[in-house]
Parts: C-alpha cells; sequence; structure tokens
C-alpha cells in the first residue's frame, strides 16, 4: 500500500471568512428507470393511483454492479469540474448516506480513493433525507472558521436496495441518485443563513431495524424483510409539513422577510403532496414552488442538490434571487438554508 502523497494543509488558526458559498454544483441519475406501469406488474398499484398520491411517474434505479459510491463518484466530478478544481484541491470530503456501500469503512473514503486524492479527510453523515444540508451546514462552518478551505458535499442514496417491494404504501416512492456540491470561500451560490435540528422521539417513523448493533443479522431478519425500509406514511407526513414549514418560517424571520418573499422554495422531495403542502402553509406561489420528484421519486440525501441542480439547469435561478431549500428525514433530523444567487 503506497504512503498518502504529502497535502498542503490549511492552518488551523487561519483567519475565518465572512462569506461561504458554492462554487459548483453536480448530480446524478442512473440511467435505468422504473416506471409506475413496472411497479403495477409486481405489487397491488396503477400508475393513476401512484401519480395522484405522490406525483411520481418514475424513478431511477442504480445498475446491479454499482454501488452508492459509485453514483457519488459521477456526481462528485461533475461539481469539481463546474467549480473549475481538481480532487487535490480539496481538503474535506463529507459525504450523506443511509445506503452506504459497507457499514465499515465509510462510503466517502471509497469515494475519496476513485476521486485519487490521498490524504483528504473523508467521513460519513448520517441524517436521513436532510443529510445534505447536515453536509452543507458543517460545510459552512469549516470553511468560515479557517479550518479548512474547499469542502466536497454530497448527498448519495441508493434506496432501491433498501426499499421493501412488497409494500405497496412505501415501493412507489424511492429512486436513487446523487448530489454534489464544492463549498469554498467564493462562489455563485452565496450562503445567508443555515439551521439544523432533531428530534430523536420520532426516530421509529423511518427505519431499517435490523443490520445494526440492536438486531444484527440473521436468516430471521431477513427473511422478514427487516433490512428494508419502514416508514410510517400519516405520521411522517404531518411532522415533515408542520417541521418544514416551521424551518422556512425561521429563516425568513432570520433575514427580516416573510416565507412568500423568496424567489423559490425547494424542499425535500419527498412526495409531492408534501411538497405542496408546505407551499400551501407559507403561503408560497405555486411558481416559487419547487416540485421535481416527477422524474426521479424521493432520492433521501440526493433529493435537494438534484432539484437544485435541475432548477438552475432549466433557467430558474436567477442573479439577485433568494432561494430556500428544507429538507426533513429520519431521525426526525431537519436542515434548512439560504441561497443567494450570484452570476456564475
Amino acid at each position: 500500500m503506497q504512503s498518502p502523497q504529502t497535502r498542503s494543509e490549511p492552518s488551523p488558526f487561519a483567519p475565518a471568512v465572512d462569506t461561504c458559498s458554492i462554487a459548483g454544483m453536480g448530480y446524478f441519475l442512473p440511467p435505468d428507470t422504473v416506471t409506475n406501469h413496472q411497479l403495477a406488474l409486481t405489487v397491488e398499484t396503477s400508475d393513476e393511483w401512484i401519480i395522484e398520491r405522490t406525483g411520481i411517474h418514475q424513478r431511477h434505479r442504480i445498475a446491479q454492479d454499482e454501488a452508492t459510491s459509485d453514483i457519488a463518484h459521477r456526481a462528485a466530478v461533475a461539481a469539481l469540474v463546474d467549480a473549475g478544481v481538481s480532487p487535490r484541491d480539496l481538503d474535506l470530503i463529507l459525504l450523506a448516506t443511509a445506503t452506504p456501500d459497507t457499514p465499515v469503512p465509510s462510503t466517502a473514503c471509497y469515494l475519496q480513493a476513485r476521486l485519487d486524492c490521498p490524504g483528504v479527510p473523508s467521513m460519513d453523515l448520517g441524517a436521513g433525507c436532510s443529510g445534505f444540508g447536515y453536509g452543507l451546514h458543517m460545510a459552512l462552518a469549516a470553511v468560515r472558521s479557517g479550518m479548512h478551505r474547499r469542502v466536497l458535499v454530497v448527498g448519495a442514496d441508493a434506496l432501491t436496495r433498501v426499499t421493501n417491494y412488497g409494500d405497496r404504501q412505501s415501493c412507489i416512492l424511492f429512486g436513487d441518485g446523487a448530489g454534489a456540491a464544492v463549498v469554498s470561500e467564493g462562489g455563485f451560490l452565496e450562503v445567508l443563513y443555515s439551521s439544523i435540528g432533531a428530534d430523536g422521539r420520532g426516530a421509529n417513523l423511518i427505519r431499517i431495524q435490523a443490520g445494526g448493533s440492536r438486531m444484527p443479522a440473521s436468516a430471521d431478519s431477513v427473511a422478514a424483510s427487516m433490512h428494508t425500509l419502514e416508514l410510517k406514511g400519516r405520521e411522517v407526513f404531518k411532522v415533515a409539513v408542520r417541521q418544514m414549514s416551521e424551518c422556512i418560517r425561521d429563516a425568513a424571520a432570520a433575514l427580516g422577510m416573510a416565507p412568500s418573499d423568496f424567489d423559490l422554495v425547494i424542499p425535500h422531495q419527498a412526495n409531492a403532496r408534501i411538497v405542496e403542502a408546505v407551499g400551501s402553509q407559507l403561503g408560497v406561489h405555486a411558481d416559487n414552488l419547487v416540485i421535481d420528484i416527477s422524474q426521479t421519486g424521493n432520492t433521501a440525501a440526493a433529493s435537494i442538490p438534484i432539484a437544485l441542480g435541475r432548477a438552475r439547469e432549466h433557467g430558474r435561478l436567477k442573479p439577485g434571487q433568494l432561494v430556500a431549500v428544507v429538507g426533513f428525514g429520519a431521525g426526525m433530523a431537519w436542515a434548512c438554508q439560504v441561497l443567494r444567487v450570484h452570476e456564475k
């Protein structure tokens, strides 16, 4: 095994910076898709039923020989190219995922090896569907403090690998994907506000029961599908709408504005009904609310960066705009950021 190459590390006493931004973004959706019609062949459902309840027409699925780190790598490379930097310009990698390649080591270390940047500290974050927001929050703190100069934040999940396709309520929701951002002192999406939180009292609302130290894998746990994702849909709907709405209100109040003043609001793409309910609670006009779940499904930690990246591709990000992004997921955990768009 080769020794890591010597790198020029930032001083822990480097001067703090006042502003921090996203300098580059990228996302990846696997080419293979699963349509509602395909799901209807194996579970009691229909295209119409799924669309009415979720707004989803299809979702993406990783290849059989791929894992989370593979799709994370594709999104990361796209973000690095967009930022105009190389992997060896990074000094921290944060990867948010609920579907790691393996329990040990971290998927971030697999990603680091693929990027060929030995010596760059790399770690996973577990915050469910709010994981990218958690990663962005931590990256902001690292850059603003002067401890790090350039941080790669990735949200990547392969939820089709942990979906119970016998559960008609949940199997219709989930897809695979990855999104990434390079965070540094300068960039085109300035972060004006960031907040994260959690309430562990709701931890059982979204969970995978087996495979950890509380319930190690066994023949019985596999037979009972206890290694697949479970969620209590009605309860999650209520808590998600309430918490994401509160996050946006708090962000708006901190900036001296109303939620309806945001040019775009991008909630976690869990379900079109949830997103619409958040918009209704906040009085956000439909034109300012991003619903980008039709072709992707719920991609968990990748949801926000994918939706933000696709909004950018569709010309919805314009200089001077204020964009609020908010995630909510297992834990229960939540994250909210407000971004100001600058010229790229």
